[in-house]
């Protein structure tokens, strides 16, 4: 029989819960972990859907105020990045940040262009080239919004000690390389 779906939160922790998406054990071996290490994991894998949820909302938000897609915005602050350490932006180097055609990249700049958010000016060192540039406007409005949010996790970072960001960084580098696709099958 099932159990009737409540609004309670619980539901939403059963997203994360190792019993929940693996109740035959054909996933995850749990040899050696104790109930409380179970626990324990299941709560850290919680903590972050969290994080995932509350990074969507604000990817969200912040696509709705500033009127993008995803592609748009990462090509914003690639641009804003390249900005702020003094590197000229070319239309090669976002296609290759985006992973995309330079058929995209070309659409993708006409779109922010007509929409007052990037310039194009002739390379300073490149005659071939065209030197993509956020606007003033458009930069000032990412920092102030999308950017003053992102920049709030740095503030959760300073709050650990050396160690434990240490511990932070090597269970999420252990983690992206659990989860890369690079060596899988079915992509």
């Amino acid at each position: 029989m099932l159990k009737r779906e409540e609004d309670d939160g619980t539901s939403s922790s059963r997203l994360y819960d190792l019993e929940s998406n693996d109740p035959l054990h054909q996933l995850v071996d749990r040899s050696g972990l104790t109930d409380a290490d179970l626990k324990q994991i299941n709560q850290l894998m919680a903590a972050l859907g969290r994080l995932n949820d509350a990074e969507q909302r604000l990817s969200d938000a912040s696509l709705k105020y500033m009127k993008l897609n995803p592609s748009d915005m990462r090509a914003l602050h690639y641009l804003i990045v390249c900005a702020n350490s003094g590197v000229i932006a070319t239309p090669g180097a976002i296609a290759a940040h985006l992973h995309i055609s330079t058929a995209s990249t070309t659409k993708l700049l006409d779109r922010l262009e007509r929409a007052g958010h990037v310039t194009r000016e002739p390379h300073p060192s490149d005659r071939r080239a065209l030197a993509i540039a956020v606007t003033d406007e458009t930069r000032d409005a990412a920092m102030r919004t999308v950017g003053r949010q992102h920049a709030r996790r740095f503030l959760a970072a300073a709050r650990l000690t050396s160690a434990e960001r240490d511990t932070v960084m090597r269970f999420l580098d252990d983690m992206a390389a659990e989860i890369s696709v690079d060596n899988t099958t079915w992509t």
